[in-house]
């Protein structure tokens, strides 16, 4: 089920509803707990629902591996912890495996071998992959390992657990998120409010806003050149790249904000995945502030573990180029993915190198050139992400490089860019100038804030995309 679907408002409709018939029973005391356990069963319910509307036999896979990781989260109080633990990666993992990746290294494996001049008689995998498989064994995978390193305690409930890992509004796209920040707003009573009513309805005409207006129209721009066998100019490479970085940018933020803005509706705080990238002045900083869930997953459960920066430069260097590789394979089964990751993977251990010691900060034009430069590398490298396969990357390297010519090119596109990327950068643009303010349109006069809804549900359904476009990480 899409957040962008028709069918979506009338199931959150009646998700809000009985969720708000279900609050009455939190406020009679002694009967909280009973009532409490109507909501999450209710909203365990609607989210194997909303699973399932794809392809219910995926729902199976979703409840084994929850199955899974709550028993071995409840035997680590008494068990041999790093068996357990193992076993719970290890099942994760081969699921992420074998439905993401085991088609593609066998077509790979069939490949290096007819290369070498061998025979070879290799099966065709395809195996369809499951919606948000990337996101929630994720999140399920940090609980057990949490639990492992004792930074918290079994989760007894397990309904709890499974709303835990199924909570509708991130299951699909995330963010992913912890069991120490979600589980304990699941395990606790509930409170709908009118003013969660209203930031919840906010985030999602604001995310509706980005993904239906803004990125789907965009969509069409960045087709134009991934779509043809000969891009017209180099110019207009960089124009698609340009256009496909804030397209994937409004895409996934936007599902993020609609996501946080039903979660908050329902009394339930999300973490904020992005943080107004486009203003990171390096590389380093926009990992803090792009996909912020999951790098800081790579960071506290493959780049700690690695060794971090305790071991020595030339350790921290590979150690990070590691992670990066597996953040870039993380997004899919293909090699522009891995030769995304190591690019960033090798920007970050050069920057590690020559960073910039402590000393006066740095200003404000050095920031917007810092900002501009980096956008610029993350352009690039959205460039190798979104091509089909390497041949389409050398393709598109080369046109850019051996034929740029900024007078022959569609202006109309750059013209059309800008306008769609006008708003979303506007108000990030004072949110920034605010000090990183995510809150501010929040806090908007209320006939301020009508008149802005009013204006964004207008320009999303009169001049947003028709067609109900999937969001781009639901195939990661």
């Amino acid at each position: 089920m899409l957040f962008n679907s028709p069918i979506f408002p009338l199931f959150f409709a009646v998700v809000y509803l009985g969720y708000l018939l279900l609050q009455r029973g939190v406020r009679r005391g002694e009967r909280g707990g009973l009532m409490l356990a109507g909501q999450n069963l209710w909203l365990l319910l609607a989210s194997y629902a909303f699973y399932a509307w794809w392809d219910w036999r995926f729902l199976l896979l979703l409840m084994g591996s929850t199955g899974v990781d709550y028993l071995c989260g409840r035997a680590m109080a008494g068990g041999p912890k790093r068996a357990l633990v193992g076993l719970s990666v290890a099942v994760n993992l081969g699921i992420l495996a074998v439905f993401k990746y085991l088609g593609w290294f066998v077509s790979e494996t069939g490949a290096l071998l007819e290369a070498l001049g061998l025979a070879a008689s290799t099966p065709t995998l395809e195996l369809l992959l499951p919606v948000g498989l990337s996101f929630y064994t994720f999140q399920s995978m940090s609980y057990t390992i949490d639990v492992y390193r004792g930074r918290i305690q079994p989760e007894r409930s397990l309904l709890t657990f499974a709303l835990f890992v199924s909570f509708f509004p991130q299951l699909v796209a995330g963010p992913i998120e912890r069991s120490e920040r979600l589980m304990p707003q699941l395990a606790s009573p509930r409170t709908l409010s009118r003013d969660a009513l209203g930031e919840g309805a906010w985030w999602i005409v604001w995310g509706a806003f980005k993904k239906v207006f803004v990125a789907d129209n965009l969509g069409v721009l960045v087709e134009k050149v991934y779509a043809s066998e000969h891009p017209t100019s180099g110019f207009m490479v960089m124009v698609a790249a340009w256009a496909f970085t804030w397209q994937i940018y409004c895409d996934f933020s936007g599902y993020t904000d609609i996501a946080r803005g039903v979660a908050r509706m329902l009394g339930v705080e999300l973490s904020p995945n992005f943080k107004l990238p486009f203003f990171a002045s390096s590389p380093r900083e926009l990992w803090h502030r792009w996909h912020i869930s999951l790098s800081e997953w790579l960071r506290d459960y493959v780049y700690i573990p690695l060794g971090g920066s305790r071991r020595g430069p030339v350790r921290t260097q590979i150690n990070l180029a590691l992670t990066m590789l597996l953040g870039g394979l993380w997004h899919g089964a293909n090699w522009t993915f891995v030769v995304w990751g190591a690019y960033h993977g090798l920007a970050l251990a050069i920057q590690r190198v020559f960073r910039r010691p402590e000393g006066p900060a740095v200003s404000r034009w050095g920031q917007v050139l810092g900002a501009l430069l980096t956008f610029q590398f993350t352009s690039l490298g959205f460039l190798i992400f979104r091509a089909k396969d390497m041949r389409q990357v050398g393709q598109l390297l080369w046109t850019l490089i051996s034929d740029f010519r900024p007078w022959y090119g569609d202006y109309g596109d750059l013209a059309l860019l800008g306008v769609l990327i006008s708003v979303p950068l506007g108000v990030e643009l004072v949110m920034r100038l605010r000090g990183d303010d995510l809150e501010w349109p929040l806090r908007w006069p209320r006939w301020v804030q009508a008149l802005v809804v009013c204006g964004l549900v207008a320009a999303t359904f009169v001049l947003g995309a028709s067609y109900g476009e999937r969001f781009i990480y639901f195939q990661f």
